[in-house]
């Protein structure tokens, strides 16, 4: 028996008994007063970062109540247009936070003191902290109603556990909530790579080189094998990727294992355990997993081999000398896939894969620019430049660029390939081609295309006619003129009668960039409007007593292009 498997072995009961132990069971009640339904768990890949709690189904209704999970007091709450939109956050005397996100309204005591300091500050999205004293509150007290707020797509909960020392989220099921799940995690897809770490040779895309994939097929619930049992290496040095999904009884939704851990020969050569997950690291799901899949085909490819780049640290608590890869030397290895779900549900993929006469990839592009990862790498031209500093690459690239005419003031740059993901905002500057007006410098935006969207964001004017703008994306951009304001309408009609109405609802939507502030008015007094995506609305308060009103609603977009939107109504 080999050291590692030998090491597993001993430690297995160990593992166990930690994940058994590692965090307090019994102390957090359920937030809802409902059956716990998921309709996502931690560490599931999110665009740009891994799942960071639970989202509880709320019956596909707004407005259940929501509790406290634990004695404490309320720290933090949050309103933001995006992300977790109305949050609360408690404090507990254990040691650990509980987040409660995309609320529709707080409890009263805590909604009427919000509401006062909006009103005081003229500004609906506010962040702020309270000593313990402020609002301190019981298990089962309820401090909130669900709902649909921030960056949420149907109605559910968002519900956190953080270590208070790391600010760290935990995985919420390692908690003892009662979550009904007998179901076992589900292979959809094999995936090997060739990526020889001791010859690296730069590729057109990447140097880990994605090989062939194979579907498996099961050969007893819950196990699987690869259709034919043997595969090809696709090179000397291997990596394997596995795309896969949970489920629970109740709910359709796909959710996501907690630990895989890869064999080869029987040893253990890799581990992932999807707990404990920083949010300054979780931007690194994009070097965890297959970028390219996603971004081609809309696959989650979860890699258990680390790239050069990636700094995750605590999501591989295995990895062998060779960062998770397995050297073939000439000979067929069994290789071992074991996927567990936090439940302890478990599903096995057996494949052999034998060597091949494919030598590693040796081809070097001669029209480019060698970028390395973990280093820092710049390049100019006559129209475009940029500078990535050491934690921006996950691999070794070979950079290429070229520029084509357009319609804007400068040519359309491709910089790059849409695919390769790269980590943080940087500064790009493009120059234009075309004589921009001293009086529009403020109004040039710098566009952007990943071949299937367009956005934009205002450029600032810099020396020598360069303009810049913070990106953190390959593709396709150019410099444009933007004096278009955004466009704000309503289906409300003039002059109506909206004394029935809860809310007073528009839309503002920007071609170009997008709204960077707005402001509602009342017969000339500031009332809290609130956004949701392009949406806006205000919910009727006492600042919009019975009787005839003028509202005035403007919009301003990235470049200070404004408009002006004046609606006469009754309540």
């Amino acid at each position: 028996m080999g050291y590692s498997r030998l090491l597993a072995t001993l430690l297995l009961p160990t593992l166990c008994m930690a994940q058994e132990s590692k965090y307090p069971t019994g102390y957090f009640r359920n937030p809802l007063d409902i059956p716990i339904l998921l309709a996502g768990n931690f560490g599931e890949c999110r665009s740009g970062h891994f799942h960071s709690g639970l989202d509880i189904k709320t019956q596909g209704k707004e407005d259940l109540p929501v509790y406290a999970a634990a004695d404490g007091y309320i720290s933090r709450i949050k309103t933001e247009k995006g992300g977790f939109g109305h949050a609360i956050y408690i404090t507990h005397p254990n040691g650990y936070t509980t987040l409660y996100a995309h609320l529709n309204h707080f409890a009263p005591f805590l909604q009427t003191y919000l509401r006062e300091l909006q009103y005081a500050r003229k500004r609906w999205d506010l962040d702020m902290s309270f000593p313990a004293e402020k609002f301190p509150v019981i298990k089962g007290q309820q401090i909130a109603w669900s709902g649909n707020t921030g960056g949420s797509t149907a109605p559910h909960l968002h519900f956190e556990i953080r270590d208070n020392k790391t600010e760290h989220p935990l995985n919420p099921q390692l908690f003892g909530f009662d979550v009904n799940d007998k179901l076992p995690p589900v292979a959809r897809e094999i995936v090997l790579y060739s990526g020889n770490i001791y010859d690296r040779q730069l590729a057109s895309y990447s140097l880990i080189k994605r090989g062939n994939s194979y579907k498996p097929v099961r050969s007893g619930n819950p196990r699987y094998k690869v259709s034919g049992d043997t595969v090809d290496a696709p090179g000397s040095i291997i990596g394997v990727g596995i795309n896969a999904d949970d489920y629970m009884e109740g709910s359709e939704n796909t959710i996501t294992f907690y630990t895989a851990r890869l064999y080869a020969d029987d040893e253990l050569q890799a581990e992932v355990t999807l707990d404990d997950i920083g949010y300054d690291v979780s931007r690194y799901i994009h070097a965890y997993t297959d970028y390219y899949s996603k971004e081609k085909y809309n696959k989650w490819i979860q890699c258990l081999f680390k790239l050069p780049g990636n700094r995750l640290t605590s999501l591989y608590t295995q990895l062998n000398d060779k960062e998770g890869r397995i050297a073939m030397n000439g000979a067929a290895h069994k290789m071992k896939l074991v996927l567990t779900d936090p439940a302890g549900n478990e599903s096995t993929v057996e494949f052999v894969v034998r060597p091949t006469e494919t030598t590693d990839a040796q081809t070097r592009e001669t029209d480019c620019t060698p970028f390395a990862a973990a280093s820092t790498n710049k390049y100019e031209s006559n129209n475009v430049r940029f500078a990535l500093d050491d934690r921006e690459l996950y691999d070794d690239i070979c950079f290429t660029s070229d520029s084509q005419p357009g319609k804007g003031i400068s040519n359309k740059v491709r910089i790059h390939y849409p695919y390769i993901p790269l980590h943080h905002y940087f500064e790009l500057a493009l120059k234009p081609n075309k004589t921009t007006p001293i009086a529009l410098r403020d109004k040039v935006a710098l566009m952007y295309s990943d071949g299937k969207d367009e956005d934009g964001r205002d450029a600032r004017y810099t020396n020598q006619g360069w303009y810049e703008a913070k990106v953190r994306n390959f593709g396709t951009y150019w410099l444009a003129i933007d004096t278009v304001a955004p466009a704000i309408r309503s289906a409300i009609k003039n002059n109506a009668n909206l004394s029935r109405a809860e809310r007073l609802t528009l839309t503002a939507k920007d071609e170009m960039t997008s709204v960077k502030s707005f402001e509602g008015l009342i017969d000339g007094k500031w009332v809290c409007f609130e956004q949701h995506g392009t949406n806006f609305f205000y919910e009727f308060d006492e600042h919009c007593p019975a009787g005839k009103h003028t509202l005035v609603f403007k919009a301003t977009d990235e470049n200070g292009n404004e408009s002006k939107y004046v609606l006469h109504f009754t309540r």
